[in-house]
């Protein structure tokens, strides 16, 4: 698929689900011009890059997240250790026909989840490395570089919002979702990655984690909150190692020169639903 075809499709996918979109600056509705480009009602315009996002960003960022550590991301979770997780998502959105992942990174998740599904999935991330590789990689759904403080979507929008192992914005999560529809957001149990954390992180405070406050406060923000705790132990290939180093935030701790040696990690994840 070449350039011009790549922004080509993005547009017509964007444009089959103009609805969806508010422009950040003024929350005015959208449309797509042939140029390429989504413009609203006051002329604030966005253009679509060609290879098939959109950039909505109002101001500059900076990210900490490299090219390398979202190609990491995406080879750990195609390797299927995240399936289960991935599968209890499935379950828990079933009916949802709109679905948001906020803090996508390079889609891999939401790919995973929508080719089980029907209807249209919208991943936004601040770091355009990740979007630019969603879009490469998945361009089945709408990629879009955006910040959520200054949200790029309609109002009761999406009857599913997901926020896997990222940082959440609840009030304007509550703005997106339709009536009925659901919060999902995965955090880290105590024994996530405990085979890397016990490595890296031994005989120190951090060789612990709990994630207390996260779910008080998600519990604070929605009328009614279930919790399920999916945990499980899987094999990892030697090869997935330094990809799972690359691509976690504990990893950019190793020392230099340290061995890391793992045949098997534990995922251990809380699974927080949310409705209004």
């Amino acid at each position: 698929m070449g350039a011009l075809s790549k922004r080509a499709a993005g547009a017509a996918l964007m444009n089959n689900n103009l609805s969806l979109f508010a422009c950040p600056i003024c929350q005015e509705s959208m449309t797509i011009q042939e140029q390429g480009r989504m413009v609203c009602s006051a002329n604030h315009s966005f253009d679509i890059a060609k290879q098939g996002y959109i950039n909505m960003l109002t101001h500059g960022a900076a990210s900490k997240y490299s090219k390398e550590l979202f190609e990491s991301r995406k080879t750990v979770i195609n390797s299927g250790i995240y399936d289960e997780i991935e599968d209890k998502i499935i379950e828990l959105i079933a009916p949802a026909q709109t679905v948001l992942d906020t803090g996508c990174g390079e889609g891999s998740h939401l790919a995973r989840i929508m080719a089980e599904k029907k209807g249209i999935g919208v991943g936004i991330d601040i770091a355009k490395e990740g979007i630019l590789a969603a879009s490469r990689h998945y361009p089945e759904q709408i990629w879009c570089v955006g910040d959520l403080a200054k949200s790029p979507f309609a109002k009761s929008s999406f009857d599913a919002i997901l926020n896997i192992l990222s940082p959440a914005n609840y009030e304007e999560f509550k703005r997106l979702l339709t009536p009925g529809g659901c919060v999902v957001k995965v955090v880290p149990q105590s024994r996530y990655l405990h085979e890397l954390r016990a490595q890296l992180y031994a005989d120190s405070d951090k060789e612990s984690y709990s994630n207390d406050q996260i779910v008080a406060r998600f519990k604070e923000s929605f009328m009614e909150v279930n919790v399920k705790r999916v945990t499980y132990t899987t094999p990892l290939a030697t090869e997935l190692i330094p990809e799972l180093l690359e691509m976690t935030p504990m990893g950019w701790h190793k020392k230099e020169g340290a061995a890391i040696r793992l045949n098997e990690i534990t995922i251990d994840v809380d699974i927080l639903v949310g409705r209004v």
